[in-house]
């Protein structure tokens, strides 16, 4: 006989709905009051200073990019033009916020967790509780926040000083819009992995969506696509917030509130769906039978054998660095960027390895650094084959990129050449450098075993992300610079003393490392 849900059964449900979604309101404030109560001392202080500085900039970026020369409302026609220009990749900017947040929820397997899938055995939190910790902590993201300030300093110089709170409040709706419907992709992404040939579907889903982008690229379909996208009106309305136009802005703003609370409520939908189905390729990495492999010639050898085993066997890792390999690489090539412009890619590809796993490179071990510690090996052998594997997964993942941008590079000159390959040695040495130093200083407890695992508190994280892309991105630009000279010499010449320098940092690191209470506070940390 049909089990359809009778009427009576799916009113019963809508009334529990509302009841449950306070209920899990309450859970998050719970549960960010506890992992809050976890940060002291001088973390507490660093925490709240972190974030009120992240609040700062975001009303600075939205805010005086208003008064700068050029900025809609300026005198002058030449400024008016400046503004209007800006003013015709505003809609894309704002499609690139909500492709670049389905991209990076969908790959981390749903979003980060507000609790660990450990914790989560003792104290157990609803699938609802779970999406709107998701979203809560979608924000403490670098990418996140570096689309946020530029969506929001465009709009700003486009709109003016002019009624600027108004302009910027269908932005804001928007970037709560493109996160939630981000979360709502993640989750779908990993119900479908979760099920019959999952991964498999998930693979010939992303097959066809780069088919598909690459076709409209090259048909020169991509920009007529845009412009009759949703997201011109969210950039209207901004400019109707700046001049006054209350009723067309009121009726956007009331449209963007609704598809907020719509991707909120299909989230939370999504994640019970999600909560009914089992984890399988974690389950299936922890419980898989591994062939075994001749003796190592060396303890050297051996001991890369278990880093690098502890890598790629990571399910979040292994999926980072499918992403991270591949978008830089696809964006370049849609673009077209030029040889010396792919200078700028190692950096950005070298940041996105280490924050897989390389700022906090103990952890991979979790409760097995307790053996690993007790092996007749010495200390600094140790420290230099994890140092080994990051370099090896960083170049593999920058190499990939570099072959994707330059399908549409052209023919380069040797200059070119040479400022491509020093600027990608220099970069990978200035990240590992920092990573390893960031792992033996400060380590901590994480559990790789998550698909949405990160190797450090997101605010840490967050920290991490920033000092690396700004060293990174004054690296590659000074690469661009000596590309355009035509003397190769010239960027193994400014290579070597930045190679000289992070050796430097990754022998002082080896030092630190090798003192037996650097490593006791290490691998206890890393193993409770």
């Amino acid at each position: 006989m049909p089990t359809a849900p009778f009427s009576t059964e799916v009113a019963r449900r809508v009334e529990r709905a509302l009841p449950e979604a306070v209920r899990a309101v309450r859970d998050v404030r719970h549960l960010v009051a506890f992992r809050a109560a976890t940060v002291r001392g001088r973390g507490r202080l660093v925490t709240k200073s972190a974030i009120a500085l992240i609040g700062l900039l975001t009303v600075a970026f939205g805010w005086l990019p208003a008064y700068l020369p050029g900025a809609a409302g300026s005198p002058g026609g030449l400024e008016q033009i400046a503004a209007s220009e800006i003013v015709l990749i505003l809609p894309s900017a704002y499609i690139g916020v909500l492709v670049i947040s389905m991209i990076s929820a969908a790959s981390s397997g749903g979003g980060r967790e507000l609790l660990p899938r450990d914790h989560g055995v003792a104290f157990p939190v609803s699938p609802t509780t779970d999406h709107l910790g998701a979203l809560l902590m979608a924000p403490l993201n670098i990418a996140w926040l570096l689309q946020c300030w530029t969506v929001l300093a465009a709009t700003a110089f486009v709109a003016g000083p002019g009624n600027l709170l108004f302009a910027q409040v269908p932005v804001l709706l928007w970037l709560a819009v493109a996160t939630a419907s981000a979360q709502v992709v993640a989750w779908l992404v990993e119900w479908l992995r979760r099920g019959p040939a999952g991964i498999w579907a998930v693979r010939a889903v992303f097959v066809v969506a780069a088919l598909t982008l690459g076709t409209l690229i090259v048909t020169d379909a991509l920009v007529p696509m845009l412009d009759r996208s949703f997201t011109l009106d969210v950039a209207l309305a901004a400019l109707q917030g700046s001049e006054g136009q209350w009723l067309p802005w009121l009726k956007t703003v009331l449209l963007l509130v609704l598809a907020a609370v719509v991707a909120v409520v299909v989230g939370a939908v999504a994640a019970h769906a999600l909560a009914r189905r089992p984890v399988r390729e974690e389950t299936r990495v922890e419980s898989a039978v591994q062939a075994r492999r001749p003796n190592p010639t060396s303890d050297f050898v051996a001991l890369i054998r278990v880093d690098r085993a502890g890598v790629w066997r990571a399910v979040p890792l292994r999926r980072g660095f499918a992403v991270l390999a591949v978008l830089p690489g696809l964006v370049a090539l849609a673009s077209g960027l030029e040889w010396y412009m792919i200078n700028i890619l190692p950096g950005l590809v070298a940041s996105g390895g280490a924050l897989l796993f390389g700022v906090n490179a103990w952890t991979l071990d979790g409760r097995g650094a307790l053996w690993r510690e007790s092996l007749p090996v010495s200390p600094a052998l140790a420290f230099y084959a994890r140092v080994a594997v990051l370099l090896e997964v960083l170049l593999l993942a920058i190499a990939m990129a570099i072959v994707l941008a330059v399908l549409r590079a052209g023919e380069p000159t040797a200059s070119q050449v040479v400022a491509v390959v020093c600027s990608s040695l220099v970069v990978t040495m200035q990240v590992v450098a920092g990573a390893m130093r960031w792992s033996v200083r400060k380590p901590y407890a994480v559990d790789m075993r998550s698909a949405r695992a990160t190797p450090a508190p997101p605010l840490t994280m967050v920290g991490y992300s920033t000092r690396l892309a700004l060293v990174t991105t004054f690296t590659g630009m000074l690469f661009v610079g000596t590309s355009r000279v035509p003397v190769w010499q010239l960027s193994v010449l400014v290579a070597v003393p930045f190679l000289l320098f992070s050796l430097f940092r990754l022998v002082r690191s080896a030092v630190v490392w090798e003192r037996p209470a650097t490593r006791s506070f290490v691998v206890t940390t890393i193993a409770s």
